[in-house]
């Protein structure tokens, strides 16, 4: 039996067993992920189309891996108007395994992989890139290309102020780059700036 699911703004023929990968979905790595936008499901020549999606249809996945895609880079000049803008996007991508396909309301068989958790790793904090320096933090949303979620991602990572943007080395800027959503070319644009900033 095969699907056509829609998940991330794009559509996907699936069947049991394909693994693929689709824009990031919330869970972890052996959650089991309902994608309930079926437009489409048969075996052969009996198919049932949605209008536009299949009522009681699911297809149920088992999220194997969390990642992200190469940066794609965006940019513009203006001839003779010393006007450059270079951003960077790196898209959030879920490689997940497609359990199941089911009709008429069906739920899924198999369950997410229980995880066992000791007190003390429950208790533990979350350890992040960077040590946030004592005092008021800066609005990093006055750098361009800083918006208020990625202002905020950067907060939880420990960077808070101009000063230490502004002093980020190439091997923290290739640290922020394997862990976090921007492109090494964004973070090198953004100290450029930390440091007029910083002054």
């Amino acid at each position: 039996m095969f699907a056509v699911i829609k998940t991330g703004g794009k559509q996907y023929r699936v069947a049991a067993n394909d693994v693929l990968k689709i824009e990031k979905v919330a869970g972890e790595v052996g959650d089991i992920v309902e994608i309930g936008f079926v437009l489409a499901h048969g075996e052969g020549e009996n198919v049932t189309i949605g209008a536009p999606f299949v009522d009681g249809a699911v297809v149920a996945a088992e999220v194997l891996e969390q990642g992200h895609a190469k940066t794609v880079i965006a940019f513009k000049k203006r001839r003779r108007q010393n006007s450059r803008r270079k951003r960077g996007h790196r898209q959030l991508l879920t490689t997940v395994k497609i359990t199941e396909i089911l009709t008429g309301g069906a739920k899924p068989a198999k369950k997410a992989a229980a995880k066992a958790e000791t007190k003390a790793e429950a208790a533990a904090p979350v350890a992040t890139l960077f040590t946030a320096p004592k005092g008021k933090a800066d609005d990093l949303t006055v750098i361009v290309g800083i918006g208020p979620v990625a202002a905020g991602q950067l907060n939880e990572q420990g960077i808070t102020t101009f000063k230490q943007i502004a002093k980020l080395s190439d091997a923290d800027i290739e640290k922020i780059d394997a862990n976090m959503p921007f492109s090494a070319d964004q973070i090198r644009d953004w100290r450029d700036q930390a440091k007029e900033l910083a002054k």
